[in-house]
């Protein structure tokens, strides 16, 4: 089948962990968000960018995070995950697509989301040249169950729109 042949609009979905560490924020959404504890990770842990990376990058089947910026490779310690948004978003565009929308759930007890949402979608619709009101950045707890429940990290699921341009 031509490209020619192909729906004009993609969808993809992504999900990303990370357990609670030593520190004093976590990064949400390119946002530092203040917190009793950090986060282990490779890079900065941001689990809003990593799971939106993944939806964007899997809703055109280009795989995952883990291979653009695999964590045995120290180009991308301690990097900022806005750096990963960066490169997925370029991905996309010299594909000749770009970001319609896009939907994120943030899962934790703790840090609130809420008072930091409207901070992440604005520079989220910056960084992806889209209109504020195509970012959603929400939050839920998972009822005191599971490891976000015990409050020993925090997760984040994405789905994301790709529209041809």
């Amino acid at each position: 089948m031509s490209n020619d042949n192909l729906p004009r609009f993609r969808i993809g979905q992504g999900f990303d962990v990370h357990a609670f560490g030593p520190g004093d924020h976590v990064m949400l959404g390119g946002v530092r968000v203040p917190h009793t504890q950090g986060v282990e990770a490779h890079s900065d842990g941001d689990v809003v960018i990593h799971a939106l990376c993944d939806a964007m990058l899997g809703a055109l089947a280009l795989g995952d995070i883990g291979q653009y910026f695999p964590p045995s490779d120290l180009r991308w310690k301690d990097v900022a995950s806005i750096d990963f948004l960066r490169h997925c978003h370029a991905l996309i565009t010299e594909r000749g697509w770009q970001v319609g929308n896009c939907d994120v759930t943030v899962i934790c007890e703790r840090p609130k989301v809420g008072p930091h949402a409207d901070a992440m979608r604005s520079l989220l619709s910056n960084e992806l040249d889209i209109a504020l009101d195509a970012v959603s950045i929400k939050a839920t707890t998972s009822e005191q169950l599971g490891f976000t429940g015990r409050g020993e990290g925090i997760a984040a699921q994405a789905i994301c729109l790709l529209i041809a341009r």
